[in-house]
């Protein structure tokens, strides 16, 4: 396919997008037709967003609070320690700073 060839669709192209864009009506795919003639006979049901399954109960969930190994204050602590570790040490070999 030569250059010329190639502008040539690329503006045959680019006219039938401007021709169809500015139709004065728009025609409703096959799929909206369909759904538009089933729902005129039977409306759907309406369905709440994320609806709870039927037959469970929601369960609340309260967050447990854990004073062994992995609580997490043990980190807090041992974080805060370290800090005022390196404070005391620092102020008592009389660290100056630049």
């Amino acid at each position: 396919m030569s250059e010329r060839d190639r502008e040539k669709d690329e503006e045959e192209r680019e006219f039938d997008l401007r021709w169809a864009e500015g139709a004065a009506s728009k025609e409703p795919s096959a799929r909206a037709r369909m759904l538009a003639a089933k729902w005129k006979e039977e409306p759907p049901e309406a369905v709440p967003f994320r609806g709870e399954p039927v037959g469970r109960r929601r369960r609340l969930r309260v967050p447990r609070v854990r004073l062994g190994a992995g609580s997490p204050w043990r980190s807090v602590v041992v974080v805060f320690g370290t800090i005022a570790v390196v404070i005391v040490v620092l102020g008592y070999t009389g660290f100056q700073g630049f």
